[in-house]
């Protein structure tokens, strides 16, 4: 998204990578430095969001939201041992539109002929939507205990890189005033663009020394350039200090140990030991503090015990450890036919105006959906967390509810008020809309 950016003075941090606008909230004691964990989190968010647009250049936000879901359960911890990192990503959508995503006390605000706001707080994990581009603008605040408003438009913008703010504006009204101008590597040699034979000769072509190419002073750091310039060529605008010797833009340090410690795919990885105090931590801040009988993987991971593979990372679960009492992960994400995804993570009722039904004030969480067709109904159906099942019943609705399993080709319509047990790649249909359960765990050793 080639707009016009203008960020919001503030203690926190925002970042632009790719076209897409991050901010994520510094709740640290004392002034933001570049140690700090909300920049570590821009830094390794917007390497995220770098890599899922050369994957999806067209429209990344169905993939950066499903990508950054499943950071925010493996990586985060990392950075912000204890702490639950607060965030928003406005991205583009492969519909032509916008994709929000926000965890936290993040709200986003979508202008156009009239004003939508969108508040992770009221999430019980995520905000993952889709919408139009709006006519006038589309921000990200930080919660501060006062309702957002958009500034007057001014002439400043982000390009690319990090900045102090409490918030960011994105303009789609008009022509940005500043052109994002389209950045170079900082190469100071370039070899022959004829591909080499594979033969010796190969060697011999890369001894020759070609001659040198000047540098722009002004040039921005890419995913091939990821050190800042020193000197007079630092952008005055960049908030965070940098080190010449340190400082990187899209490597952020996600992982901790170095060189020999097991990591990626080994099935014996280095434990995860502030991984309870982490799933306590967000438990209490959704209040979804839910427990049940399970086993830990070999990273400490809560898993369900009929599992081979942990629920959350993949990694192998020893079967022959005693159950214990864990704190229950979020058991699935569906996904909407649209893109927008769901994290299945407490007690929920579905339908295209759930929010004042009984269900919802007897504690389930409000899940609505769009459709124009006529079949789907105010409240049509609920889906019940039995320990470490997802189970749909349908709410006695007018059209019913109707699931394909996986592996099936025919729907199967529900008996109203009667449970059914949904299995990973189940799909559901409401009305006229589809959605899927997907498992937040990558695939085994993935």
């Amino acid at each position: 998204m080639d707009r016009q950016v203008e960020v919001v003075a503030g203690d926190h941090v925002v970042s632009r990578v790719a076209g897409a606008v991050i901010l994520v909230a510094h709740r640290e004691r004392g002034p933001m430095t570049r140690d700090s964990r909300a920049v570590v989190a821009a830094r390794a968010l917007g390497d995220l969001v770098a890599d899922v647009t050369e994957q999806a250049p067209d429209g990344p936000g169905r993939l950066v939201a499903r990508q950054a879901t499943r950071w925010l359960m493996k990586e985060a911890e990392r950075i912000s041992p204890g702490e639950p990192i607060e965030f928003g990503i406005l991205s583009a959508a492969a519909t032509g539109g916008i994709a929000v995503f926000l965890h936290g006390s993040v709200t986003a605000v979508l202008a156009g002929s009239m004003v939508e706001y969108y508040r992770g707080s009221d999430a019980a994990f995520t905000v993952d939507r889709v919408a139009e581009s709006p006519a006038h603008a589309a921000a990200l605040f930080i919660d501060e205990g006062r309702a957002p408003e958009l500034p007057e438009r001014g002439i400043g913008t982000l390009i690319e890189g990090l900045a102090p703010a409490a918030g960011a504006v994105m303009w789609f009204e008009g022509e940005p005033p500043v052109s994002r101008r389209p950045a170079r590597p900082p190469v100071a040699r370039q070899w022959s663009v004829e591909p080499p034979p594979p033969t010796a000769a190969f060697d011999a072509e890369r001894d020759r020394e070609p001659d040198p190419i000047p540098v722009d002073p002004n040039l921005i750091p890419t995913r091939t350039s990821n050190r800042l310039p020193t000197g007079p060529e630092l952008d005055p605008d960049f908030g965070v200090p940098a080190d010449p010797e340190s400082v990187e833009l899209h490597h952020a340090p996600t992982e901790v140990g170095g060189q020999g410690e097991t990591s990626g795919t080994n099935p014996a990885p280095k434990p995860d030991p502030d991984l309870q105090r982490r799933l306590e931590q967000t438990a209490k801040a959704n209040a979804l503090t839910v427990k049940v009988l399970g086993f830990k993987c070999a990273r400490a991971h809560p898993s369900d015990p009929r599992a081979a593979f942990c629920t959350v990372c993949g990694m192998p679960v020893d079967q022959t450890q005693p159950v214990a009492e864990v704190i229950r992960p979020p058991l699935g994400m569906l996904v909407l036919d649209d893109g927008m995804t769901y994290m299945v993570a407490a007690d929920a009722v579905v339908g295209r105006d759930p929010e004042h039904s009984d269900a919802v004030h007897a504690g389930l969480i409000p899940l609505r959906i769009d459709d124009n067709s006529g079949g789907m109904s105010r409240v049509h159906a609920e889906i019940r967390l039995v320990n470490w099942d997802i189970t749909l019943i349908d709410h006695g609705s007018t059209n019913g509810t109707r699931v394909r399993p996986p592996g099936y080709r025919d729907w199967v319509r529900l008996q109203p008020n009667q449970p059914f047990t949904l299995m990973p790649g189940a799909e559901i249909m409401l009305g006229n809309r589809v959605l899927r359960l997907e498992p937040v765990a990558p695939p085994p050793f993935g």
